[in-house]
């Protein structure tokens, strides 16, 4: 279904990917089960593309726009990304961000493969400052964990009149509420296992993008690197998708009340919003002992890594080593699900009981 109807996000997420319509269709696509094609059916090998993995990158596409690719993992596609760069070439990111990447980008830089030129995001001179010769700049807005707010607009246009690419990992904000290609980004990576599938069963991510020639490099990088995605995930995150735009809706409404709620709370030093979204990050008055104590008190939150999925959950960050420093050790990440706020609130409540 063409995005050009002008349907609203909650019609095509349900009406996106879906076989034609037609006496006796099926209503839902088949999960494609070959590595083998016969000649002449455009596929060729199963490594090259799957009629699953198609439904599901153009539901996203819908979204997105552009043309879509679907990877095995959110790394996955972020790494393909990384892949088409030279050997040496300038990158900007950000100095706190999703602790894989951060990992993935130190070890490049270390080893020579990228310069990586770390910034403070919010930061506006000292990002146009740092590209100066750069081939990329990588983004995260908001930013995780510490939700930090990138003046997109600003950054894209700048670094696109310098020539520059410009990638944005979308997975917090989602397209509901930023849609970087419209501004101008080249490239917008989602880790698909967080909201769009958003029932925390299946791995996988995503690139979209404008320009048709840069579309065949990553589908060439997908192709050849091997990470392709799996048709019996790629229909489950399919299936989540039509509940996308519900349940992103319905976790913002529950993170604005707890957020209000933790704002008055004194056990509850900073509270990190940016005023959207499902992911509420917050320091508790006390130490990081104190904040493992109130991750493992809840009763209705999970005490687990990973956002995005239908029920809440929450962690310290600074718990895993590669997390980065500057994000403090009492803070602790809430993806915010779809139960009663209510009831959320009272299992928090009762946590900071721990501290």
């Amino acid at each position: 279904m063409s995005s050009d109807k002008k349907l609203h996000p909650e019609t095509f997420a349900i009406t996106s990917g879906r076989p034609i319509s037609q006496a006796g269709a099926s209503l839902n696509v088949d999960i494609s089960l070959n590595s083998t094609f016969q000649a002449g059916s455009g596929l060729g090998y199963g490594r090259y593309g799957n009629d699953t993995w198609s439904a599901l990158e153009s539901a996203i596409s819908e979204f997105e726009g552009g043309q879509t690719l679907v990877f095995s993992s959110g790394m996955a596609a972020i790494s393909a990304v990384f892949s088409i760069l030279p050997i040496g070439a300038p990158l900007v990111a950000s100095n706190q961000g999703y602790s894989g990447v951060m990992t993935l980008l130190k070890g490049f830089h270390e080893s020579g493969r990228l310069e990586v030129r770390f910034v403070d995001v919010t930061d506006n001179q000292a990002v146009i400052s740092a590209l100066k010769g750069a081939a990329m700049l990588w983004l995260e807005s908001p930013t995780n964990p510490c939700l930090d707010v990138a003046d997109l607009d600003t950054l894209i246009s700048t670094a696109k009149k310098m020539n520059i690419g410009v990638a944005i990992d979308n997975t917090f904000a989602t397209p509901l509420v930023q849609k970087p290609l419209e501004m101008g980004a080249d490239i917008v990576m989602h880790s698909v296992t967080k909201f769009l599938a958003g029932h925390s069963d299946v791995l996988m991510g995503s690139l979209s993008v404008a320009d048709p020639a840069l579309h065949k490099r990553l589908e060439d990088a997908r192709k050849f690197n091997g990470a392709i995605p799996g048709p019996f995930e790629a229909w489950l995150a399919l299936r989540g998708m039509r509940t996308f735009v519900l349940r992103f809706e319905k976790a913002q409404t529950n993170a604005k009340y707890l957020v209000e709620q933790m704002k008055n709370d004194k056990r509850i030093s900073r509270v990190r919003y940016p005023g959207f979204g499902a992911m509420v990050s917050f320091e508790i008055a006390g130490d990081a002992l104190a904040a493992e104590r109130v991750c493992d008190a809840s009763s209705i939150i999970t005490h687990a890594t990973s956002l995005g999925g239908i029920e809440s959950l929450w962690e310290r960050r600074r718990r895993w080593e590669i997390e980065s420093h500057v994000v403090p050790e009492n803070l602790i990440r809430l993806s915010v699900g779809c139960e009663n706020q209510e009831d959320l609130w009272a299992d928090i409540e009762s946590a900071l009981q721990a501290i």
